[in-house]
């Protein structure tokens, strides 16, 4: 919702809701991911695209380093059923980036992917974003709960 206000005579304030995302205590995976040409938009700097698909490649790190991947997590696949995202500074060809990863929030068929992104030499936070994940069979293309497994092992290194 967009509110407008007379700031002065010649200025208007320009006030709107805003997507907050709160942090988690712990983030429990990390990795850089060097943001490529392709990544930038023709502003010259990171595209809010580009910063979907390097969360993505994030989540597939980290399910890969549990040993799963998003079509298989203990026998069924993820579907990602939204995604917030907070632009806090620009990102450029060549930066570093560190994505950290936690998981949270846990339903009985999903959970939530909380990242931070930030620039590896200037250590200014690029981002921070938030996937809803859901579980799902796709042979049977339906929701399933939480694979038990993979909760347990969030949760010992939460």
């Amino acid at each position: 919702m967009l509110n407008f206000r007379l700031k002065n005579k010649r200025s208007l304030e320009i006030s709107m809701a805003r997507i907050k995302i709160d942090l988690p205590k712990k983030f429990i995976f990390k990795t850089e991911i060097p943001l490529r040409i392709t990544d930038i938009n023709y502003g010259g700097h990171l595209g809010n695209d580009s910063l979907l698909s390097i969360i993505h490649e994030a989540r597939v790190r980290f399910l890969h380093y549990l040993g799963h991947s998003e079509s298989d997590v203990e026998g069924n696949g993820i579907i990602m059923i939204d995604a917030a995202i907070q632009y806090k500074s620009e990102g450029f060809y060549g930066d570093e980036l560190i994505v950290e990863v936690a998981v949270n929030e846990f339903s009985s068929i999903g959970c939530d992917f909380v990242y931070r992104i930030t620039n590896k030499n200037t250590s200014k936070e690029i981002s921070l974003a938030k996937t809803g994940i859901v579980f799902f069979n796709y042979e049977k293309r339906k929701t399933v709960a939480v694979p038990v497994e993979f909760k347990k092992k969030i949760e010992e290194m939460s």
